[in-house]
């Protein structure tokens, strides 16, 4: 079971594993994190954990883009999860604190898979400052 998913699902029901976390969960980065990333909407306040969990305020207006809910292993308890490609452009929205490179090398992976340039697209479109970087990093890698 882990436990900072639990612990982040149970204080906010809203909780979304996000950025590296979520590119750990796909497969997508040989980084491990050191913390839970987890998203949730702007406006609302981080609970104190006692795990190691990392919180990220997204907007209200596009929290819902993407998102899914997968059950906890071990539990009964869900939480929400990105989708990759949701996850990768995130990662180019804020790659001043994930990292260019983790961004672009999970683009890579992802696209080595079948994924198509089109569908991140679509997100970078809906989200601020991901689309240029993003559009940049396709044409260098197709």
């Amino acid at each position: 079971m882990d436990w900072d998913q639990l612990e982040a699902a149970t204080r906010r029901p809203e909780a979304t594993i996000c950025l590296l976390s979520a590119l750990a969960y796909y497969d997508l980065t040989d980084a491990i994190p050191d913390a839970l990333d987890v998203a949730i909407p702007r406006g609302m306040r981080a609970p104190a954990t006692e795990g190691a969990i990392r919180w990220h305020r997204f907007d209200a207006a596009t929290f819902e883009l993407g998102r899914d809910e997968i059950l906890i292993p071990g539990s009964s308890q869900h939480i929400g999860l990105y989708s990759a490609e949701r996850t990768i452009t995130d990662c180019f929205r804020l790659r001043s604190s994930v990292g260019y490179e983790v961004a672009r090398d999970a683009t890579k992976e992802w696209l080595r898979r079948g994924g198509k340039p089109a569908e991140l697209m679509a997100f970078a479109t809906q989200l601020p400052r991901a689309k240029a970087p993003l559009l940049q990093t396709l044409e260098a890698l197709t």
